[in-house]
């Protein structure tokens, strides 16, 4: 379990998450969302340890983070950051075999080379192996380090009982429909493997579809958390977003509202 105690991170008198209480289990996806500015990738650095809190804690099952060893941060939790900027010609084999070849992971080659090119599927791109990754459209290379991340859960041996997360910045944000189910569908697959996933929307609608809890954030705070139907409320994301909300109703004028179907 991931877990936010009573949180702040301030940069000189702002404070860009402010108080903030938030549990991953595992088993569960969790999505936060909020306007930009909420605060939510910075909570996320927060929680995957990239950045250090001002106030408050953040425990890995029951653990503060800042305690954990580097390699054992490594191999219980992966990350999917909103940009990520590589410039090396590396082939998208290569690139998601960084998730794989961490020091201590233990595997060897072929089954290293046997993970990357599972994971390179799982994300729907099969035959771009030896694609450059200096050559991929922005939407692309956003599925090659998430293929990345699902190498680095999959590599490590992991003592009986020792759960991983799986924490995503706003991965659907250069995909397409048929891609954005992709992602999110391999994210709740990660969740039934008995992962704690949180994955950061802008779409309240995927949010919806996806995710078992929505965390709704707002200047740093935590509006509220749970289920969507008690989360996406009119007067709610009409004060959160500053613009007219209504939910569950079709669009005015008849136009078409679509959304993936979730399957059990």
């Amino acid at each position: 379990m991931l877990e936010a105690q009573d949180v702040t991170f301030a940069v000189g008198a702002k404070r860009l998450v402010d108080e903030a209480d938030l549990v991953v289990p595992p088993g569960k996806v969790v999505s936060i969302v909020g306007p930009n500015g909420a605060g939510k990738s910075t909570l996320l650095k927060l929680l995957c340890g990239e950045i250090h809190p001002t106030e408050g804690t953040i425990l890995l099952e029951g653990r503060d983070l800042e305690e954990v060893p580097a390699g054992e941060l490594a191999r219980r939790r992966a990350v999917v950051s909103q940009s990520t900027v590589l410039s090396f010609p590396f082939t998208v084999l290569e690139v998601a075999l960084l998730g794989a070849s961490v020091p201590g992971f233990g595997m060897r080659d072929e089954q290293m080379v046997a993970l990357a090119m599972d994971s390179i599927e799982a994300v729907g791109l099969k035959g771009f192996e030896e694609r450059l990754y200096t050559e991929l459209s922005g939407g692309e290379r956003q599925r090659v380090h998430i293929a990345r991340a699902l190498c680095q859960l999959e590599a490590p041996e992991r003592p009986p009982g020792e759960t991983a997360a799986f924490l995503l910045d706003e991965p659907t944000a250069s995909l397409d429909f048929s891609h954005q189910s992709i992602v999110l569908g391999e994210a709740r697959r990660q969740a039934r493997l008995g992962r704690a996933v949180l994955v950061i929307l802008h779409d309240l609608n995927l949010a919806a579809a996806y995710a078992d809890e929505i965390v709704l954030m707002h200047r740093g705070r935590v509006m509220a958390r749970g289920p969507a139907e008690e989360v996406l409320l009119d007067d709610l994301l009409t004060d959160v977003y500053g613009c007219p909300v209504r939910t569950n109703t079709v669009p005015a004028d008849g136009v078409p509202f679509v959304l993936p179907y979730v399957g059990a």
